[in-house]
């Protein structure tokens, strides 16, 4: 199938992928509790033809194909909003105070609808199937490890994995298709939550009360000096608190002091991981019963670093380059082959199919697109949504045309 040919009808559907992103946009919902989405994702898929299936808690999955034996390839596209209050200027702004389709989730919701319609147009050409995922949670790193406990990968069996995620406040002009190298892309991330235990009191007599923030503190400083002092040159390990909650009047000892963050790693293996979470819990324990206090360390919602194929990426990239020409890049051009800091729980794919990762600039920082994903001001470019459907399209027929001779 030719790409300017796939292009030319993913542009012809940029009205209806307007309309569906925007809708979404105005009602975004966060988690598993997706209701409104998922209603909005089956009806378009029904419409196009399809028997669309739900799948694991909250996510749907779709086939096309099927008609000519041969491999499967997997599209994924996330639906879940993050909870923040959206201060964008937009005329379609959400509706739902608190909730807001901040990290573009939107926009790979519509644009794999919209590669779905033209894949269904094509059903007969496709050599083999393509399985379509709508997958919930991906901000809590929970989704893709419940469609793969209910069996994404079977039935069909999946033998390559794809992934598309917009990008704002990029200095690429909109439009602009990045392909992951072969490699770790992205980092491993898991949340933590430090509790710590004192007395309470009155701030003018501190010798009576046993401070938790005094511990609390000490713990967030001395746990800096694990990346710095414990890991050798060739690991990379970063360590954040995020959030750090005591306390409501300013002459009050509280009870309690509470610390949540993140760890970030690029070791496939997680060595660094368990060494970091192992320390973490020595030394928070160690301060707590210095300082008097009682401490717990707790770690939850872990996703592994992004493992991206190098033949499934060149392959990717080659296709692309013959549908847009220039505007596909390697990413490593603009990265230099370092993995990226953010997480993404396809990275659960990852390590089972050969899987790539595909970013598209949607708003360049010269035309007023100056915010990032997951701020409350952010702004994406709905103009670049049929390069998604395209490249979705496009990436999947070429794939299995070589791949099913």
């Amino acid at each position: 199938m030719e790409g300017q040919k796939i292009l030319k009808e993913a542009e012809m559907l940029q009205t209806e992928l307007t309309a569906m992103r925007r809708e979404l946009h105005k009602h975004p919902e966060v988690g598993f509790d997706l209701p409104c989405t998922k209603k909005l994702v089956k009806q378009k898929l029904e419409e196009f033809g399809y028997k669309p299936q739900d799948f694991g808690k909250a996510g749907i999955i779709a086939l096309a194909g099927g008609k000519h034996h041969g491999k499967t390839i997997l599209l994924r596209a996330d639906m879940d909003a993050l909870p923040i209050h959206e201060e964008a200027d937009v005329e379609y702004r959400s509706k739902v105070d608190g909730k807001m389709h901040g990290c573009g989730h939107d926009m790979h919701t519509a644009m794999l609808l919209g590669a779905a319609k033209i894949l269904k147009d094509h059903e007969d050409e496709i050599n083999g199937t393509v399985k379509l995922e709508f997958q919930p949670a991906e901000e809590i790193f929970q989704g893709s490890p419940d469609m793969l406990k209910a069996g994404l990968l079977e039935n069909p069996h999946v033998d390559a994995a794809v992934m598309i995620h917009v990008t704002a406040g990029m200095p690429l002009p909109s439009g602009t298709v990045m392909v992951s190298g072969g490699g770790i892309s992205s980092t491993s991330c898991e949340q933590y939550h430090i509790t710590v235990k004192g007395k309470g009191g009155h701030g003018s007599t501190p010798n009576e009360a046993i401070d938790p923030i005094t511990a609390a503190a000490h713990m967030h400083i001395a746990l800096q000096e694990i990346s710095s002092r414990e890991l050798d040159g060739n690991q990379f390990g970063i360590f954040t608190t995020g959030r750090f909650e005591a306390g409501k009047a300013s002459n009050v000892i509280p009870d309690t002091a509470e610390m949540w963050g993140t760890i970030r790693t690029t070791d496939s293996e997680n060595k660094v991981g368990k060494l970091i979470k192992t320390r973490m819990t020595q030394i928070c324990e160690g301060i707590s019963t210095a300082f008097r206090c009682n401490t717990s360390v707790e770690f939850y919602d872990f996703c592994p670093c992004m493992v991206i194929d190098s033949e499934l990426s060149a392959d990717t990239l080659r296709y692309l380059k013959e549908m847009i020409g220039s505007k596909a890049i390697d990413l490593s051009e603009i990265s230099g082959g370092k993995a990226g800091g953010g997480s993404e729980d396809f990275a659960f794919v990852s390590h089972l199919v050969p899987t790539v990762s595909i970013f598209l600039t949607a708003g360049c920082s010269k035309d007023g697109y100056i915010f990032s994903q997951h701020h409350p001001k952010v702004k994406f470019d709905d103009s670049v949504l049929y390069f998604g459907s395209a490249a979705y399209a496009h990436t999947a027929l070429c794939w299995l045309n070589e791949h099913n001779q």
